[in-house]
């Protein structure tokens, strides 16, 4: 073989390498882009989910506090609305005292609302943009969600609604996350309602407990003995008698159930049954040296 031939031959066999080599480098490089693509793909479902996700958290949270809002408020309204009906024509100063009552709970559900919807849409000032075009002209400063603090005034208006409340709190109360917090009002609020609702002339009592570790709140109320049968279930809003010690706010309200997911959300545990002598017990116990 001359050496031209072998020159030829080594020639091909480099021209055939580098063929093979960009063929290669091509299905390499198409791979790449392929698994480029999907990963891209994958991150982007990722984002999608976790976008719907964080949407429909954001939904249960405004629902539960629509709900403590206006379950609250317009029970009380209720209340003193037929406590002004039965004494309208024979003690009309104290009419007139349950219908302020009524004026109050609207107002303060009105306020409490437009505080909730300013959260969702603030002006750049950091008010409330109001309803609409009609609204005053500037609103309140959103003021924080309800916490303990704002305890006895919850009390005052369900006592004055004619259901007695006696608070008693234990260790050394201390500034608590504002999740925290507002999940305990909460959990006071929703109790008290339930029990001015279905209590039927009983009392309640309200104890918070400051632990190392916990926050610790139980609302016991009193009301007709399940003995008898004629004790009516709350909760839910469906009425009818509950076995002793079986947990209520079970069925598909947002009341109860809104607090369970509230306290789960921070680690915790809640539960809510009747008392055997009549009446309901709800305890809770929140964490609080969660990181």
């Amino acid at each position: 073989m001359g050496e031209s031939e072998v020159l030829t031959a080594a020639l091909a066999v480099a021209c055939a390498a580098v063929l093979g080599l960009a063929v290669a480098l091509a299905r390499t490089r198409r791979r790449w882009q392929a698994a480029v693509g999907e990963r891209g793909w994958l991150l982007e479902r990722e984002r999608e989910s976790a976008a719907e996700a964080a949407i429909a958290a954001e939904r249960d949270r405004i629902a539960r506090e629509l709900h403590d809002i206006v379950s609250h408020n317009v029970s009380l309204m209720v209340v003193q609305a037929s406590a002004a009906r039965e004494v309208l024509g024979t003690m009309p100063d104290e009419a007139a005292t349950a219908l302020r009552a009524v004026e109050d709970a609207g107002r303060g559900a009105m306020t409490e609302l437009r505080h909730l919807l300013g959260l969702l849409a603030p002006a750049q000032d950091g008010t409330d943009a109001g309803p609409g075009p009609d609204a005053e002209a500037a609103g309140p400063p959103l003021a924080p969600q309800p916490g303990l603090d704002r305890l006895g005034p919850l009390v005052d208006r369900i006592s004055f609604a004619g259901l007695p409340v006696e608070v008693r709190v234990s260790g050394e109360p201390r500034p608590l996350p504002q999740g925290v917090d507002v999940t305990a009002y909460r959990i006071v609020q929703e109790a008290l309602t339930n029990a001015l609702r279905h209590g039927d002339g009983g009392k309640a009592q309200v104890t918070v407990r400051y632990a190392d570790h916990a926050l610790r709140v139980e609302i016991l109320s009193t009301g007709p003995s399940v003995l008898t049968g004629t004790g009516t279930g709350t909760g839910t809003g469906t009425g009818g008698t509950r076995p002793a010690g079986r947990p209520y706010g079970e069925g598909t309200g947002r009341g109860l159930l809104g607090l369970r997911e509230r306290v789960a959300v921070h680690g915790g545990e809640l539960d809510a049954r009747r008392r055997l002598g009549g009446g309901f017990r709800v305890r809770a116990r929140i964490p609080l040296d969660r990181p």
